[in-house]
C-alpha cells in the first residue's frame, strides 16, 4: 500500500510536469495560451504560487485516484497506454466540470484568450499527456 502511495505521489508529480510542458509549448505550435496554475489562482483570488502548488496537488490526487480505482475499473484492458488515454479523458471531463463549479461558486471565470474550440482541444491533450504518464509510470513501477 505505502508503494502505491508513493508511486502515486511521484507519478502525478511527473504527469504534472509533462502536462504542464506540454500546455506551455502548445502556443508554439498554434494554440491558445494555456496556464492552469494562474486559471487557479485567479478563480481562488490567491496568489500565483498557491495556483502552482495547487496544480500539482491535483496531479497528484488524480494519480492516485488511478492507482487505487481507475485501475481497477479497467483492469481488463492490458495496454497502459490506452489505460492512460481513458484516465486522461476522464481527467480532462472532470476537471472541467470542476471550473464550472468552482468558477460559479467564487464568481465567474477569468476571461479566456483565444478559441475556445482550441483552448478545449488543448486541455485534453495534455490531459491525455497526464494520464498516459500516470498510466505507465504508476503500472510500471508497480510491477518492479
Amino acid at each position: 500500500m505505502k508503494t502505491k502511495i508513493i508511486q502515486s505521489i511521484v507519478g502525478g508529480i511527473i504527469a504534472t510536469v509533462v502536462m504542464t510542458i506540454v500546455m506551455f509549448v502548445a502556443p508554439y505550435m498554434g494554440m491558445p495560451k494555456m496556464n492552469p496554475p494562474q486559471m487557479l489562482s485567479m478563480i481562488m483570488g490567491f496568489p500565483l504560487v498557491i495556483g502552482w502548488v495547487m496544480h500539482f496537488m491535483i496531479g497528484i490526487v488524480f494519480a492516485m485516484m488511478y492507482a487505487f480505482l481507475f485501475i481497477i475499473i479497467v483492469k481488463k484492458i492490458s495496454n497502459n497506454s490506452v489505460k492512460g488515454v481513458l484516465f486522461g479523458i476522464a481527467a480532462f471531463l472532470f476537471a472541467q466540470v470542476a471550473m464550472m463549479i468552482m468558477g460559479a461558486m467564487m464568481g465567474g471565470m477569468p476571461p479566456m484568450e483565444g478559441n475556445m474550440v482550441l483552448m478545449m482541444m488543448g486541455s485534453l491533450i495534455g490531459h491525455i499527456v497526464f494520464g498516459v504518464v500516470v498510466a505507465i509510470f504508476v503500472t510500471n513501477e508497480s510491477n518492479k
